[in-house]
This record gives C-alpha cells, structure tokens and sequence, in this order.
C-alpha cells in the first residue's frame, strides 16, 4: 500500500518580502516528492492557518528572515491548538539567531533550519516526523 504523500505548507508570515530561499526550498521538497503550497507574501497568521486547514497539510514551514521569529511561531502554534491541528508540525528556516532557536523548541517548534542547512537534512527531518 502506497503512503501519503507529504503535504506541506511554505508561508511567508508578515512583512517579510524575502522569499528566494523559500521557493528554492518548495523546489527542493517537490523534488523530494512532497507536495508543496506556496502561500505567496506577506501572509498574516490566520491566513496561514487557514490555508493549512483548507490544504489539509502536515507540514507548516515558516520562512522567516524579519526576526519575528517568536511572537509569530507563538500565535501559529496558539492557532494551530485552537483549530486541534496538532498532527501538523511547524518548521521554520531563515535568518534564525542562535539564542532564538531554544526559544522556538520550548514553544513548540519542531524543526528548525537557519540559512545554509542542507536540503537534505530538512527533507529527512520532515519525513520522519511526519505521522502517516
């Protein structure tokens, strides 16, 4: 029996208009066989949610170059309980200070890839924590 294909989520939350590396990364992860949404720019937090929602995603990848890091992973994960999507898990890659990342971890980010980890290092992240 054939497994899912993994479904994943690329947004661009907020004001951030940098979005080569996430389009670089949605290439790398459809060449790994996933299926990719590109949420386009500027997206605010409900939207995202509510095109995981729509999209039936198990993924949400954030990329996000603005600092906002965590006041922005806070209200996805607080979104993501509310609407009881707890089987999608967050990643987030960017622009990503190394005193952020522990930060992220407590709140609930799963997987996190400051610039120049290796795509695949991301891919093998994802696929295994993925719940099929």
């Amino acid at each position: 029996m054939p497994t899912k294909r993994i479904r994943i989520l690329i947004a661009k939350p907020g004001l951030d208009g940098h979005d080569r590396g996430a389009k670089v990364m949605a290439h790398a992860l459809r060449d790994a066989g996933m299926e990719v949404i590109y949420s386009g720019l500027h997206q605010p937090v409900p939207s995202i949610v509510k095109m995981a929602i729509e999209e039936d995603v198990d993924v949400i990848g954030l990329s996000i170059m603005s600092g906002a890091h965590i006041p922005i992973c806070k209200k996805i994960i607080e979104l993501i309980k509310k609407e009881d999507l707890d089987r999608v898990i967050i990643v987030v890659g960017g622009v990503i200070p190394a005193k952020v990342i522990p930060i992220l971890k407590e709140i609930g980010v799963t997987g996190i890839f400051p610039g120049g980890t290796p795509f695949e290092e991301s891919i093998k992240f994802i696929k295994e924590h993925v719940r099929n």
